[in-house]
C-alpha cells in the first residue's frame, strides 16, 4: 500500500480550469456525457450532471482519503440509464486505486441537504458492496456526523491518510443542510446554502445564523474557493438564466469566494424582514 500525504499546510488556490457542460439548445439532440468529471486534483474530483438529462445539472463532489472516499451529494436523476452515477464512480474509484493499490477501500455516501435534487441516485449505492450510504434527512445525517446533541459543532470526518473533512450544520435553506471543508484543498463546499444563483431561503433567520457561522469558519481556517451545487447566474452580473432552462451557454463560473459570503451578508441586512425575489450581482435570493 502507498503512502499518500495530503497538504496540511496552507492549501494553494488552483484555478478550476473548465468549462462545464450546460445544456444544448435541442435536449434530444446533446452529446454531452451524462456526467461531467473534472479532476481539481488526483485526490478531489467535481462531478456535474448533464442538464439535458434534469435542468437542475447539479455538481456532486468526490473526495478520496487513504482509507475511504466520500461521495457528496447524488444527484437529480435515479435511472441509471440516463444517470450512471455509480458506473461513473466506480470507474473513478477503479482508476483512483490502480494509482493507490489498497485492501478494503470503502465509499461513504453523504449529502449537502436533504432536497430531491440531491439525492434521487442513493438507490444506485444501496447494493454497492464497501458502501455506507447516509439518509440524507436531518435524524439520519446529523446522527451520522456527531451534530445531534450540538447542531453548532464543527465534527472531523476522518478519510484516512491525513485527509480529514470539517462538516458542520448551516441549515436555513433546508433543515439537514451541511457544510464541507477540506483543508488539504481549501475548498468550503456550501450546498444549495451559497452558490452562483438563487438562494432559497426556507428560515431566514437560521440562513442569517449560517451565513454568519460560514464568514466566522472562513476566517480562522484556510478557503480557496467556496463551491456550491448549481449555476443559475449569466457571466451578466445580476441576470439570472431562466428557471428549468436546459441551455445555458454564458453560465457564471461555479467558484465563489469568502468575499462573496460577506456580500451575502450585506445583502442579508439589506433586505430585512421584507418577503421577495432579490438579484445581486452573483447571487439572487428568494424568500
Amino acid at each position: 500500500m502507498d503512502t499518500i500525504t495530503f497538504n496540511d499546510g496552507t492549501p494553494t488556490a488552483l484555478p478550476l480550469d473548465v468549462r462545464w457542460i450546460h445544456g444544448s439548445e435541442s435536449s434530444k439532440h446533446n452529446t454531452d456525457p451524462d456526467i461531467q468529471v473534472y479532476a481539481y486534483d488526483e485526490h478531489t474530483l467535481i462531478l456535474r450532471q448533464n442538464k439535458a438529462v434534469n435542468f437542475e445539472a447539479p455538481f456532486l463532489f468526490l473526495f478520496f482519503g487513504a482509507e475511504r472516499a466520500v461521495l457528496i451529494d447524488t444527484g437529480a436523476t435515479a435511472s441509471p440509464e440516463y444517470f450512471p452515477l455509480r458506473a461513473t464512480v466506480d470507474g473513478l474509484i477503479d482508476r483512483w486505486l490502480a494509482a493507490h493499490p489498497r485492501e478494503g477501500y470503502r465509499l461513504l455516501v453523504l449529502h449537502t441537504h436533504g432536497h430531491g435534487d440531491h439525492k434521487a441516485g442513493d438507490p444506485q449505492f444501496a447494493d454497492r458492496p464497501d458502501t455506507e450510504l447516509v439518509e440524507a434527512d436531518r435524524d439520519s445525517a446529523f446522527a451520522f456526523l456527531g451534530l445531534t446533541e450540538d447542531p453548532t459543532a464543527t465534527v472531523p470526518l476522518d478519510l484516512g491518510g491525513g485527509r480529514v473533512l470539517n462538516c458542520f450544520a448551516i441549515p436555513g435553506h433546508h433543515a439537514a443542510s451541511v457544510a464541507f471543508h477540506d483543508p488539504h484543498t481549501g475548498i468550503l463546499l456550501t450546498g444549495d446554502t451559497v452558490y452562483p444563483g438563487r438562494l432559497y431561503v426556507e428560515d431566514w433567520e437560521a440562513f442569517t445564523h449560517s451565513v454568519d457561522r460560514l464568514i466566522a469558519f472562513a476566517e480562522t481556517h484556510p478557503v480557496t474557493h467556496v463551491l456550491g451545487c448549481h449555476i443559475e447566474m449569466t457571466s451578466t452580473p445580476g441576470v439570472e438564466h431562466q428557471y428549468f432552462a436546459s441551455y445555458q451557454p454564458d453560465e457564471h463560473v461555479l467558484e465563489l469566494t469568502v468575499d462573496h459570503l460577506r456580500q451575502l451578508r450585506t445583502a442579508i441586512d439589506e433586505i430585512g424582514d421584507k418577503p421577495g425575489h432579490y438579484p445581486y450581482p452573483d447571487f439572487a435570493i428568494q424568500r
